[in-house]
């Protein structure tokens, strides 16, 4: 609300009352019917790209803006939980982070720096005081080189760490892509030759992200193994494309079908090696307002007509609902059944 953000916002102790106000108000409500709670989604995006780069709400631009509102959006988070248990019984509650698994695009010393660096800006800040392990001492070593942070961590203080560090029942994570990670401090002469590539550009997903699920697999090991996740949840996983309608209404995205394979493969692949993953969700099962980017990027499986609000399925949902039907993914399920596809396009077209 504007009024918060005109207060200080995220980067200010001012607003952490207000949100252990709404989460009260809101699991005192909705508590009797609602037992699964995610206190936030993606700090980073909300802190970085809010505060940081400008490129989303509130529009700030300020590194020591940007690691104040990452703290106080955990911390708030460590606030709520206690205060969602107390409301609702058998409470099941929460965070959602969004990650990016990275590696060194070769084995030298200079993208091992690189990459590390990156895993602890886009990553381990995160999942570092949330699993209680304070905050990363490299990164912290970084930011007060860079001026970001002056002296004593000035928007910590005693306790704040204990509080983030709170026990909950679940991790939510939102996976899209990975980062291949080339240091940019030494020319290319004096690094090792790139050995880790991405795909081609034109391999890529319409919002311009790599199609990698391997990642997915090594990520969720990471947690479990790492950072001793007891229960994970895929809370947004999957892809953009902007595939319209044929004339005949069906709308052919093959390469969202194929992610959602690959994806789900790598999923199964990760139980299997003993990953405690409880939950997937899709992103997301309709065509929707995506931040920055407006209506332009379309990762629904439901086509939305945005001048007449009519949905349809697209392949890939035909394929998704054949899935979870099932309970397990094959190569052969993407193919399509023609009476199962006249049925379910009933549903929408009435």
């Amino acid at each position: 609300p504007q009024p918060l953000e005109d207060a200080g916002g995220w980067p200010s102790r001012k607003i952490l009352d207000p949100f252990v106000r709404l989460a009260d108000i809101m699991s005192k409500s909705l508590g009797d019917r609602v037992k699964h709670w995610i206190t936030h989604n993606e700090p980073w995006v909300v802190s970085h790209l809010g505060y940081c780069t400008g490129e989303h709400a509130p529009g700030r631009k300020s590194w020591a803006d940007s690691l104040a509102a990452a703290h106080h959006i955990m911390l708030s988070h460590g606030l709520a939980v206690p205060v969602i248990r107390q409301n609702v019984a058998d409470a099941k509650v929460g965070i959602t982070v969004n990650l990016c698994p990275s590696e060194p695009a070769s084995p030298s010393e200079h993208d091992k720096i690189a990459e590390q660096w990156f895993d602890g800006f886009f990553n381990r800040w995160y999942l570092d005081p949330i699993f209680g392990k304070g905050y990363p001492a490299d990164m912290v070593q970084h930011y007060k080189e860079k001026g970001y942070i002056k002296g004593d961590i000035p928007w910590l203080q005693d306790g704040d760490l204990n509080k983030i560090a709170v026990e909950t029942d679940f991790l939510g994570i939102n996976y899209y892509s990975r980062a291949v990670i080339r240091s940019d401090k030494v020319s290319e002469e004096e690094n090792l030759p790139q050995e880790v590539f991405q795909a081609p550009k034109e391999e890529w997903t319409d919002i311009g992200w790599e199609v990698h699920a391997p990642s997915l697999r090594k990520l969720l090991n990471r947690l479990h193994k790492a950072y001793g996740a007891k229960s994970i949840y895929i809370t947004e996983n999957g892809a953009a494309y902007n595939t319209p309608p044929t004339e005949s209404g069906r709308v052919p995205d093959k390469k969202r079908l194929q992610y959602y394979l690959s994806h789900l493969t790598a999923c199964a692949q990760a139980i299997e090696d003993g990953v405690p993953l409880d939950g997937y969700f899709g992103w997301s099962l309709m065509d929707n307002f995506e931040w920055a980017e407006g209506y332009s990027q379309r990762f629904g499986l439901l086509w939305v007509d945005y001048d007449t609000l009519r949905r349809r399925p697209k392949d890939s949902a035909l394929w998704y609902r054949k899935t979870i039907a099932r309970g397990w993914v094959e190569e052969e399920n993407s193919n399509l059944d023609e009476e199962d596809d006249k049925a379910f396009h009933s549903v929408f077209t009435r």
